[in-house]
């Protein structure tokens, strides 16, 4: 379908990668992996067709369609959400137009047996037909499937798109790619703008409904649950693994150890050859054995082994000062747009050194709390920021407001003050920006490398009170893993808003969840507070809140605040894990129940159908039918003791509760 031969990339004369060779077929659902700046959104907008390579080609098949999505873009904002989605069945409209034009002239014609009037009927014929055979009838049914899937509500068609922000955009853009039902989709990390429910919906359509993908995320479980082969971009060269993500962390860890005990041996055995030529190269007794010793070391074939990228973002956050007990208190803070309730009744109150997340769906409040904290936006009630308290404040869009015409060094150098101006290089350096890379315009940066060029802005001021809203979108998984325990190290206080539960796993200590207009606090970590809730994913809060009963905000009982836990993180985590695992099989069991009822009821169905045949007179005659009715006796018998052996099974598995 599509194929990549001896591509290679070099920005002002230095190497990006090169040697880059690999084949697209359908069906393939590729992770295109890597640290952040390995480029690959470079190598997408190459198969995209939006950037030429340095060296190589890229050739697809004739008529292959290509898709790409990429990390920013600029979305119009002069239509409604239906109709920018629409955009995408342009093809099915011209074929609509074209349909009705060719209907009109039938009509107006009346010389029915002319062969001029019988072309006209097959061209309608066959455009019809093909009309259909593309969706043509359904395409309106299809796109509000997919715009409810990305979590726009029926409400939401009709509004400009203007109102809506850059993340919601992002998903109309997403859901007209999805519906053009590309044969290659090129998405660059498409999960950044989406909560849990929207991501699971779209795990769900490019597992079973995408023909061919290659993404770009670093989110582990989304990249698991869609993908079954793996691209590493790794020190300038590209690898190809026919697995999926973990196996191909297993596989690489596995690879690079043989290689190195390759490699050992091999060096032991030159060592020793050297060793002996040395010894007995002067001794005439021994000059034959030395000279096949010489040759036997000219044959030998150094072992390669694959050069391993360790370098690693160092990040710590400078000492701060102490702040008062309290850094922020809320009483009875609410926020309206216009007539629109985002939470109202907020009480709430952090205490310094808390580390906690703000958790719930897109458009809760999550961001809009920040922003108050922060004083951008008007809000009622009363909110108090503590005694000394110094806000270091990471937005969402943090690493899109940097400015695209200085370089990276002018970037920090603008904002450096004393003796930190003199330590620049060195600070860059401890963020993967050393040598040459400091002189990168910021324009040419990866999404991942902006926000760790943002993030250093944010340190090099001391603060004590970190406000974190969404930090790890676009940062690979080693950096999150880095900034993880940047964070846990931290003196000072957090609070940290993001979907990401292997984030915030270990992480943070108290939970405010956010949905329905209220805020309520839950202690303990996020699988605390998961397995509390009795749900699997943070899209859910908003459906368990409804059914459960929603007490006022930030109240001291025990159903808002919740109870302490003496469960570390992890233990909760294993207590949650296990739950999910449980419940995972009893769905298999009763799938497997469910799938047999079904073969039972479809066998009974044949057969009963071959004995209705079997009592005519012409029936009764071909004996092909009697061979079949026993055929389908013997299968009905086969699954029927299957049905039974499922339902024995599940009843065990149930009891067992």
């Amino acid at each position: 379908m599509l194929s990549v031969e001896n591509l290679g990339v070099e920005f002002s004369a230095v190497p990006l990668f090169s040697g880059a060779s690999f084949v697209v077929n359908p069906g393939d659902k590729i992770a295109l992996v890597g640290k952040n700046g390995a480029g690959k959104s470079t190598l997408l907008k190459i198969i995209a067709g939006q950037q030429n390579p340095t060296t190589g080609t890229v050739a697809r098949q004739k008529d292959c369609t290509v898709a790409y999505l990429p990390q920013v873009m600029v979305i119009s904002d002069n239509k409604t959400v239906i109709e920018e989605a629409e955009t995408a069945f342009a093809h099915i409209k011209d074929m609509q137009q074209r349909l009705d034009e060719l209907n009109r002239q039938m009509m107006q014609r009346t010389d029915y047996e002319s062969e001029d009037y019988m072309a006209l009927v097959d061209r309608y014929t066959h455009l019809s037909e093909r009309f259909n055979m593309m969706g043509g009838q359904n395409y309106r049914a299809e796109l509000e499937r997919t715009l409810q899937g990305l979590g726009f509500s029926r409400d939401d068609f009709n509004r400009p798109t203007s109102e809506f922000s850059g993340g919601w955009r992002m998903r109309v853009e997403l859901a007209k790619l999805l519906l053009m039902h590309p044969d290659l989709l090129l998405l660059d990390e498409p999960t950044n703008h989406l909560d849990i429910g929207s991501i699971q919906w779209i795990e769900q359509f490019l597992a079973t409904r995408a023909n061919a993908v290659i993404l770009v995320s670093h989110d582990r479980a989304f990249i698991n649950n869609v993908t079954n082969r793996t691209i590493e971009i790794s020190c300038g060269r590209i690898n190809d693994y026919k697995v999926k993500y973990d196996e191909y962390v297993a596989l690489r860890e596995q690879r690079h150890e043989q290689q190195m005990r390759a490699y050992e041996n091999q060096q032991k055995e030159i060592a020793e050859i050297k060793d002996f030529i040395e010894r007995f190269r002067y001794k005439p007794t021994k000059s034959n054995q030395v000279q096949s010793r010489i040759k036997q070391l000219e044959r030998i074939v150094p072992v390669e082994v694959d050069e391993v990228d360790n370098s690693s973002m160092h990040l710590k956050f400078p000492p701060c000062l102490r702040s008062g007990d309290y850094p922020l208190i809320c009483d009875g803070v609410g926020k309206y747009y216009g007539e629109h309730l985002v939470f109202h009744d907020v009480n709430l109150t952090i205490k310094r050194g808390e580390k906690v997340a703000f958790v719930g769906n897109n458009g809760e409040g999550k961001s809009t709390l920040v922003k108050c904290i922060m004083g951008e936006i008007p809000f009622e009630g009363q909110l108090k920021v503590g005694h000394n308290v110094q806000i270091g404040y990471f937005a969402q869009n943090q690493a899109q407001l940097l400015d695209d015409n200085i370089t990276v060094f002018d970037t920090i150098d603008h904002v450096a003050r004393g003796d930190m101006r003199l330590k620049i290089r060195d600070i860059l350096g401890a963020f993967m920006f050393g040598g040459e890379a400091g002189d990168k315009f910021v324009k040419v940066l990866s999404g991942g490398e902006r926000s760790r060029l943002a993030m250093i802005r944010l340190l090099l001021e001391p603060v004590n009170f970190l406000i974190l809203d969404e930090p790890t979108n676009h940062l690979d998984m080693r950096s999150k893993d880095v900034l993880k325990e940047a964070i846990r190290d931290f003196d000072g206080t957090v609070i940290v808003v993001s979907h990401d539960r292997d984030f915030l796993d270990g992480l943070v200590e108290k939970v405010f969840e956010f949905g329905g207009g209220l805020v309520r606090e839950h202690i303990g970590g996020i699988y605390d507070f998961l397995q509390k809730k009795q749900i699997e994913s943070l899209d859910q809060l908003q459906t368990t809140m409804s059914s459960s009963g929603s007490p006022s905000a930030g109240n001291n009982t025990p159903a808002n605040t919740g109870t302490a836990t003496t469960e570390s993180p992890t233990a909760g985590k294993q207590s949650y894990i296990q739950k999910k695992e449980r419940a995972r099989i009893l769905r298999k069991l009763e799938k497997a129940v469910e799938d047999c009822e079904k073969r039972v009821t479809e066998l009974e169905e044949s057969i009963a159908a071959i004995e209705a045949e079997l009592s005519t007179p012409e029936g009764a005659q071909q004996a092909e039918l009697f061979t079949r009715h026993a055929e389908l006796k013997s299968r009905l018998s086969q699954a029927e003791d299957e049905w039974e052996q499922a339902m024995t099974t599940l009843d065990e598995a149930q009891s067992e509760e």
